[in-house]
Order: C-alpha cells, then sequence, then structure tokens
C-alpha cells in the first residue's frame, strides 16, 4: 500500500483492485444465488485533503477537562463515559469505579463505544458532546453493519458449513486436516473456536462473532490449493477486508485476562490456544495492517506477544505494529528455524511454551544490546531474498540492480520528464505541520509503507536561489530521511534537476540544490533522455547510487500509450542508434561503404557505461 502526495492535489490512498470471484467470493455457483454484484471490487479509502492537522493527545485530554468529563489514560487510548449510553454514576454502591466503556485514540481522536458500538471522527464526538450537528443524533455513529445482502449470504454459507467431525466421510475429514496443517489440532480445540468446513469449496470457515458471541456479522474463508512448492492459502472475507475487523478469538477473552499473544493467521491462534492455554488473537489482515479500530479491544492487556510468522516481514511486521500498542507492554517472537510459526511447531512437536519465553522487548530507540544487533545481522544474511525487499513486476533489470523495494529508504528521483510546477506558498516553515502529519497520519491509520513526494519545487516555491533557500531544502530532505527511517517507510523524492547544457547527460550533481539529497538518500534514480540524430529519442533509467549492495547501471525503458505507463521494451527491437564522441556530442553514423563505416548488419549502441559498443568480431560481414 502507498500514497501520492502531490502538490496542489488531494491525498489519495491506493489499494488493488480484487478481480471477479468464482461464483460469487470464490464459491461454487451452486451456493452463488444469481449474478455477481459486481465485476471489481475497488476498496477506495477517502480522499484526504492537504493540509490535514490531526488532534493531538494534550488537546484530547484539554478539552476533556474543560468538559469536565472524566477519562483514563490507557496503553494507546483514553477511557471515559460513554454519552452514548445511558448515563451511569461515576461510582457504584461499593464506592468503586464505573466502567468507562468509550475509547478515543490517542493519535487520532477516533472513538468507539463498547456498550453501543458506536464509532466516529473527534469532530463527531466533539458534536455528540456539545448537542450540536448529525454527532447528536441517536444511532448516526453506529459501526457500520455489513450490507443486508452480504448478511444473508454470510447466513447462509454458515449454515451449509459443518464442522469437521461431522462430515459423512472420514477420508474426507482426513483429508481436510492434511491439508490444512490440522492432523495435531483436536475437535475440542475447533469446537471451541467454532470452526466449520465448507464442503463445496473445500475451505475452513472461520466466524465473525458480534461482542458477546450473540451476533454473526461476517467470515473468513480459508482454501488450500496444493502446488509443486507446497499447499498455498487464499482467504475471502465477507465483508469486503476493508470492513472486515474480527479479532479471532475474541469472543474467548475474560475481563480478567491480562497477557494475550496475537498471529497473523487463525490457524496459528488454534494451536497456540491448545499447547499453551494462552488467550489467543489472530489479525483480520495478518501482518498487512493493525488498523487502529482494533486497539480498544487490546488496552485491558498488560502484555502482548506478537508471534506473527517465520520470515523477515512478519518481523518488520511486528516491530511496527508494536509502536501502535505501546512498545512497553509489547514482546516479539523473533522467527527463526527452531521458531517456526505456531502451527509448524505444533506439528513438529516443538515447545511453544519455551519459544514464548523467548520473546524479546520490543525494540527502544535509546537500547540496542549486542545480541540483538547479532540477530538482526544474521536474520538478514539468512534471509537475503527477503531482506532486499519487494520485487518488480515490470522491471526486472530493476530488481537486478536495486534487488528489491525496500521499507524505511529514501530514494530521490530525478530527470527531465516535465516542467517544476510553480507556487507562491513556501511549505519549508510547514513541513511538520502538514505534510509530515498528513503522512504520519496514513502510515498509523493505514500502515502506509510508500510515500511519494511530487515534487520538492513546488513545496519550496520558485524564488531566486540563495543561501537560505538551500538551507530550507536541506532541512525538509533531513525530515524526509527521519520520517522513512522512524516509520518503517520507503519515501520516494521527486526533485527536478538543474538546468543543463541538452547534450550532456544528467548526472547526480544534476540534482536541484545541495548534495544533501543524494547524501541522505539510499538510491538515487535518474530519467535519462537521450535525443537521437534522426527519429523520436529513447529514455534510460540509471541508478546512479544503491547503498543496499552498490550495483549501479541503466537499462532502456518505453512508454505505452494505451496503459499510459514505461516499461522495457522488446529484446527483439533494435538498440538505440547513437554514438557519442569524446566530447559527449551526438555525432551521425558512418555512412555504408565509406573508410571506417560500420557493417550494416551490425548495431551502433550504448553500453551501461556509457560507451559506444564494440561490433562482434566473430560475426560475418555480409
Amino acid at each position: 500500500m502507498w500514497i501520492l502526495l502531490r502538490g496542489g492535489y488531494p491525498l489519495r490512498i491506493l489499494l488493488p483492485l480484487r478481480g471477479e470471484w468464482m461464483g460469487r467470493r470464490g464459491l461454487p455457483r451452486s451456493l452463488a444465488p444469481g449474478p455477481p454484484r459486481r465485476r471489481y471490487r475497488k476498496e477506495a479509502l477517502p480522499a484526504l485533503e492537504v493540509p490535514v492537522l490531526p488532534v493531538t493527545t494534550t488537546e484530547i485530554r484539554q478539552y476533556l477537562r474543560a468538559r469536565g468529563i472524566p477519562f483514563q489514560d490507557g496503553h494507546s487510548c483514553l477511557r471515559a463515559p460513554s454519552p452514548f449510553v445511558k448515563a451511569l454514576p461515576l461510582k457504584d454502591q461499593n464506592g468503586a469505579t464505573a466502567s468507562f466503556s468509550l475509547f478515543i485514540d490517542k493519535t487520532t481522536g477516533r472513538f468507539l463505544c463498547m456498550t453501543s458500538l458506536a464509532e466516529g471522527s473527534w469532530e463527531d464526538f466533539q458534536a455528540s458532546v456539545e448537542g450540536r450537528g448529525d454527532g447528536a443524533r441517536e444511532g448516526v455513529l453506529l459501526s457500520e453493519a455489513p450490507e443486508v445482502e452480504d448478511s444473508e449470504e454470510v447466513r447462509r454459507i454458515w449454515d451449509r458449513a459443518v464442522p469437521l467431525w461431522e462430515l459423512p466421510e472420514p477420508e474426507e475429514a482426513q483429508l481436510a486436516r492434511v491439508m490444512f496443517g490440522l492432523t495435531r489440532v483436536t475437535d475440542d480445540t475447533l469446537r471451541r473456536f467454532n470452526v466449520r468446513y465448507l464442503r463445496p469449496a473445500r475451505s475452513l470457515v472461520f466466524p465473525w462473532l458480534s461482542p458477546g458471541g450473540l451476533g454473526l456479522r461476517g467470515l473468513k474463508l480459508l482454501g488450500a490449493e496444493g502446488q509443486r512448492d507446497g499447499v498455498h492459502y487464499k482467504e475471502t472475507t465477507i465483508p469486503r477486508p476493508g470492513v472486515y475487523r474480527n479479532l479471532f478469538g475474541l469472543p474467548l477473552i475474560s475481563r480478567r485476562d491480562v497477557e494475550v499473544v496475537l498471529t497473523s493467521r487463525e490457524l496459528d491462534s488454534l494451536a497456540l490456544n491448545q499447547s499453551t492455554g494462552l488467550p489467543t488473537l489472530a489479525l483480520p489482515r495478518g501482518t498487512a495492517c493493525l488498523p487502529p479500530a482494533l486497539l480498544p479491544y487490546l488496552e485491558q492487556f498488560r502484555r502482548i506477544v506478537l508471534w506473527l510468522g517465520d520470515d523477515l516481514r512478519s518481523w518488520e511486521a511486528a516491530k511496527l505494529f508494536a509502536r501502535k500498542l505501546n512498545p512497553k507492554r509489547c514482546s516479539l517472537v523473533r522467527p527463526g528455524d527452531r521458531q517456526p510459526r505456531p502451527l509448524e511447531a505444533l506439528n513438529r512437536g516443538l515447545s511453544l511454551s519455551r519459544i514464548l519465553r523467548t520473546a524479546l522487548p520490543a525494540w527502544h530507540k535509546s537500547i540496542v544490546s549486542f545480541r540483538q544487533l547479532r540477530e538482526e545481522v544474521l536474520g538478514e544474511l539468512s534471509n537475503v531474498e527477503q531482506a532486499a525487499g519487494i520485487r518488480w513486476n515490470r522491471f526486472p533489470d530493476l530488481n537486478r540492480l536495486l534487488k528489491g523495494h525496500r521499507k524505511g529508504e529514501l530514494t530521490v528521483f530525478t530527470g527531465l520528464y516535465s516542467t517544476p510546477c510553480r507556487a507562491n506558498r513556501q511549505w519549508e516553515d510547514h513541513i511538520h505541520q502538514t505534510v509530515i502529519d498528513t503522512m504520519q497520519h496514513a502510515v498509523y491509520v493505514y500502515d502506509i509503507c510508500h510515500v511519494v513526494i511530487d515534487n520538492l519545487q513546488f513545496m519550496m516555491g520558485h524564488e531566486p536561489l540563495s543561501t537560505d533557500r538551500i538551507a530550507a531544502q536541506d532541512y525538509i530532505v533531513g525530515a524526509f530521511r527521519k520520517f522513512a527511517t522512524d516509520n518503517s517507510c520507503h519515501v520516494t523524492l521527486v526533485i527536478h534537476p538543474r538546468k543543463e547544457d541538452d547534450d550532456k547527460e544528467l548526472q547526480t550533481a544534476s540534482i536541484f540544490g545541495s548534495a544533501k539529497a543524494s547524501q541522505e538518500a539510499d538510491n538515487v534514480l535518474i530519467l535519462q533522455d537521450r535525443k537521437l540524430v534522426t527519429g523520436p529519442g529513447k529514455r534510460y533509467l540509471q541508478v546512479s547510487k544503491n547503498r543496499f549492495d552498490g550495483d549501479v547501471g541503466v537499462f532502456p525503458l518505453e512508454f505505452n500509450k494505451s496503459s499510459l505507463t514505461f516499461s522495457i521494451p522488446p529484446k527483439s527491437k533494435a538498440r538505440l542508434k547513437k554514438v557519442k564522441d569524446d566530447n559527449g556530442l551526438a555525432t551521425k553514423k558512418p555512412s555504408s561503404g565509406k573508410k571506417g563505416a560500420v557493417p550494416q548488419n551490425s548495431e551502433t549502441c550504448l553500453d551501461q557505461a556509457h560507451q559506444p559498443c564494440q561490433p562482434d568480431p566473430s560475426r560475418p560481414s555480409r
């Protein structure tokens, strides 16, 4: 997930599309009455207009005190009496403090009432307290329930699903246990968590129950597909993932529980609870996201252990989620050969209790032990491909150079691709009040992992270049560098180059301003526009800095008008027909038949060192 912050335009959150499911939601057509409701479901999040000024914890406290509303300070939320339920005395007959059912997020101000399930923004809460606007109307802020059509579908699927031990064929039940790795998970565990099996879809069904376990709000279907490299799982949620907020296992949590283990899969929660007896919860979207709307349900726990998986990405997600949950109460299970994910550990006969005892306290910015550093280095060396980041699908040459797209890095992108935007507003004085706050809000709420800033010149305006202007640019670059590191979020900063001669290629030194940008950047990408002697020009993408492993180089790009995107041209096309002399000036290719001419069957091109390629002597001339 990533966002684009562009000068003068709204900030939008971009999410992938979900394709059309077989029948409906991946189910056989016999269970899908009528045609599918939609061909694609696009999880579009609302646009956030710039600037965004989120409320601070101090402002929330000051408002509550000014209104005479008592509150308690929690790990990630403030607790207060809810204005959406009948007024209760602050003290009961025994003098004990009444239960505060309203939770207010310290970071965003968003609230949730556990009693009425009312939820909304900080502005909605203020309107409710002050008795003004829509926020005061009863029921307006009730938590979004599944669509009527979704509710009918949920009930229909749930009624068709049966417990594994009630399958008529024992062989079918055994096959399902093998496919999902449940050979050591008992029927009692499946019964306690209310897990069922949908025979037509060959999927496990996990229910999303309302608080108290009285109502059915949604379902998650987990299908298993056997492939050459093992079993692959496919998840389908009803309602859609954007509003599916099921902490699987929540109905089994008691008010007296003070410790919980969070997992990224429902199957892991089953294994953990059976083996250790500890309260366990499975996150609805795995390692992809921890929605802030779930934080109130985790406030009661004094200790939270995150055991999210067995790879490096799970470890990075655990550290990111611990920041939301308050690192002081979080411990993390580090992935390793002897510490796989919980279900695998159970099947291998390992002691899950012993693995939990090895959990490390969440990272602290001021305390780093040698053991932690050693484990970090070992983890990266043992998982080289995962440490390299996410690979590009359309740019294999970029994978060859940069190896992948990594969190926590700063990429500077420059090139002759457009005219710099003109603006009169100075943003260097507002970098923290607007842009950085907006980015932090997006990372916190939506777990954004990539932010694109387009562009630096717009943020600074177009006053004449001066010492103060260069210092301001250096400050902004430093702020983005710090944000990327502190929030484990990749930041791509677009900076237009300074004016260069048309016959010269851009270099790292061509980046506008001082050398601060290229020094702070982990990666520097330059879009080169090479004009040909005849015909249209060619564009190349040059990697001029790569802090990860040092590989640099250049590869050609081709603009696709139908998709409005760049891609690597097919290998069958002729290479760039352009030669440069020692002075860097373009020269024409010698004509055929003259002395020193290049044979007609050969191609004159530029290698990655930007020098003319020599003809292959093994190729005969015609």
